[in-house]
């Protein structure tokens, strides 16, 4: 039972990968609105999610995030024309290595938000709060030191036949 409590009191961290020109001015436009969403989420702008790189999620998670968030314009309407497409096929590719590492992939969400849609913003990050939080902390991601089992180095024809398909 003491468990259960602490699983309801414990507010996730929630980091969120977004495009400037869409998911990040309606953030914004969900801001100066005032709309309510968890003050846990916090964001980090790109200029666009095309340029998100699988890394950053890793890390993120390696580094306390309890749960992660992409974000960018709706297909079609990318500033850079088909960098939420790209971002798309990697982000869908990355899911597998996720799972196959051990993420749960319920702690890992991908969506669309333009400029004008501060009440999707509010949607999108309160329903990945909630469900985070029912999942409770994420442990056993941060025990895996990244630093110590890769170096960055791409030695083996697999490894960057494996990194280039992301």
């Amino acid at each position: 039972m003491h468990a259960e409590k602490q699983k309801h009191s414990f507010e996730p961290k929630i980091i969120a990968f977004v495009c400037t020109w869409c998911t990040y001015a309606g953030a914004d436009l969900a801001g100066t609105s005032r709309m309510q969403y968890p003050a846990n989420v916090r964001v980090l702008k790109f200029p666009c999610t095309g340029r998100i790189d699988p890394v950053f999620i890793l890390k993120a998670f390696q580094q306390g995030a309890d749960g992660v968030l992409v974000s960018g314009c709706h297909p079609g309407d990318c500033h850079y024309i088909a960098g939420n497409y790209h971002a798309r096929r990697r982000f869908a590719a990355f899911r597998k290595l996720l799972e196959f590492i051990g993420v749960d992939l319920d702690r890992l969400q991908f969506s669309w938000v333009s400029a004008a849609e501060g009440g999707k913003w509010v949607e999108v990050v309160t329903e990945l709060t909630e469900r985070v939080r029912a999942m409770g902390p994420m442990n056993e991601f941060k025990e895996l030191a990244l630093d110590e089992q890769w170096s960055g180095k791409l030695d083996s024809p697999e490894l960057k036949e494996a990194y280039n398909a992301i």
